[in-house]
């Protein structure tokens, strides 16, 4: 089964290769449209979403809403047919730029940003849905296929990330909840990323819905930062073939002894793969951990070390280095990620 594991991992990372590359053939990454949202009335547009309205489908430009510091409450939608967007704050700090929402009960409908186009970059954000506890209330929802986020802040309460299908990346993100709130089915990588659990008792971090083992998806946490206030699995099988790795990360008290939880039945036990690799801290301890988890040899976690197991370095786009407003070209002044 990691035998097999491995080869998926491969094969996705290879038909994300040839894909990536069909798509950027036609795209000017150097140069992206710069659109200025600003509350004030200077930009551009002073909302989130008329900016975002403003690109046209199935644009062939790289299109960069730079947001201006303040929180705007508004219930924000990238659709499917406007890729090559990047949606940033102005100061390379997520807490001044706050998309900010609350809604809660449906995991499709409830998010406060979802992001149903291929080719997203979302950069220092805070990305937020405030329904709190009670039912299910998404943060971000992310659908699209390549979408990356750097620096961002992401809460909520449960399911904060549905992070459902395509190839993702995360860095240097932090990511606040309570129950099940990284959960969904895309193959992603969270590398240098701070999660913290505000469960009280015995919440899960993660609900990764893999349910067939012909599915080249699954979780990767490395180099990440886990704490919390109270007690959390690490995760539970929300599909049967659920797949979770935490590799090279902190694990504060928070972590339970027992590590996984089998989601009220043993039916699972057998078909999920959830792994760890030299981890530390209190709750890294494997001593009391759930016989049906690994601890994983080097040979054995080598496939998910790196942004080869999402076909990363093949479409991962550095910033842009001029931007274009209207017929004038300016240098850019960002650094890269």
């Amino acid at each position: 089964m990691r035998i097999c594991g491995y080869i998926a991992m491969v094969l996705l990372g290879y038909n994300v290769i040839l894909d990536s590359l069909m798509v950027n053939a036609s795209i000017n990454l150097s140069t992206a449209v710069l659109i200025r949202v600003d509350q004030s009335g200077k930009g551009n547009f002073k909302t989130i979403q008329a900016a975002i309205d403003s690109v046209p489908s199935n644009n062939s430009h790289l299109i960069f809403i730079w947001v201006k510091p303040g929180t705007y409450s508004e219930k924000v939608v990238v659709p499917a047919d406007k890729p090559f967007i990047t949606l940033s704050g102005t100061n390379n700090k997520a807490s001044e730029t706050i998309i900010s929402w609350s809604d809660g009960g449906d995991i499709y409908d409830s998010p406060t940003l979802s992001v149903l186009a291929s080719d997203f970059v979302g950069r220092y954000l805070t990305i937020q849905n405030t329904y709190g506890s009670g039912d299910k209330a998404v943060a971000l929802r992310v659908s699209g296929d390549r979408a990356a986020f750097y620096g961002c802040r992401i809460l909520s309460y449960q399911d904060t990330v549905l992070d459902e299908i395509g190839s993702h990346y995360y860095s240097n993100c932090y990511i606040e909840g309570a129950t099940d709130f990284i959960c969904g089915n895309a193959a992603s990588l969270f590398q240098r990323c701070h999660v913290h659990s505000i469960s009280k008792n015995n919440g899960s971090i993660t609900a990764q819905h893999r349910d067939s083992e012909s599915q080249n998806t699954g979780f990767t946490f490395l180099g990440c930062k886990i704490t919390g206030n109270g007690s959390a699995y690490l995760g539970r099988p929300w599909g049967a073939y659920s797949r979770v790795v935490f590799a090279l990360s902190y694990m504060s008290g928070v972590i339970v002894p027992l590590g996984w939880d089998s989601w009220s039945g043993q039916t699972k036990q057998s078909t999920v793969y959830y792994g760890e690799y030299k981890n530390y801290g209190a709750g890294a301890d494997r001593s009391q951990r759930v016989q049906w988890s690994h601890n994983l040899a080097a040979e054995e976690v080598a496939p998910f070390l790196s942004k080869d197991m999402i076909g990363g370095p093949h479409w991962l786009r550095p910033n842009p280095t001029y931007f274009k407003s209207g017929s004038i070209t300016i240098k850019s002044h960002l650094r890269h990620s």
